[in-house]
This record gives C-alpha cells, structure tokens and sequence, in this order.
C-alpha cells in the first residue's frame, strides 16, 4: 500500500521494497525537518507577540458552549402543551 501512496507499482522484488522504504524514510525525514522549522517559526512569532505586550486571542469558538442549549421554563412549557397535543392526537 505505501508503495502505491509513492506512486510507484508494488513490484514484490527486494531491491524495489528496499528503494522504496528508503524513500519513506527519506520522505519522513524531509517531513520532521520542515515541522522542526515550522515549529521553531511559530515559537518565535509567539515571543515577539508576547514581548510587544499584545494579549494571545482566544481560540476561535473557545467560548461557544457544547452540546443543546437550555430551556427557560417558558419555552419548556410550549414544548410540553405541543407534545400533548400531539400525542392525544395520536390516539
């Protein structure tokens, strides 16, 4: 399967699976470069945003609260009348 997401055919010979996991490794290793960089980067620009003094944003939707909202009890009790009427119209 790898050998396929490399776009090369899954030949089963030694010398093809051995090329073909040092192209994995060579591409992991390419990968963790650019995440190392890309980290280093974003540590920097988080030390010159907090050394200008400007407050960190919260992340976007961190206060949006999860799940169903609540019902005040006015809203409740139309809910209630409208699945009684519903069900005694049911029977």
């Amino acid at each position: 399967m790898f050998l396929q997401a490399l776009g090369r055919r899954p030949d089963l010979t030694a010398h093809s699976l051995t090329r073909a996991a040092m192209d994995l490794y060579k591409l992991i290793q390419d990968l963790n470069a650019e995440k190392e960089k890309l980290e280093r980067v974003i540590a920097s620009l988080e030390e010159l945003q907090r050394a200008s003094g400007l407050a960190i944003p919260p992340a976007p939707g961190s206060g949006k609260r999860l799940g169903r909202k609540s019902m005040g009890p006015e809203e409740r009790q139309q809910v209630s009348e409208r699945i009684k009427k519903y069900w005694a119209s049911r029977r």
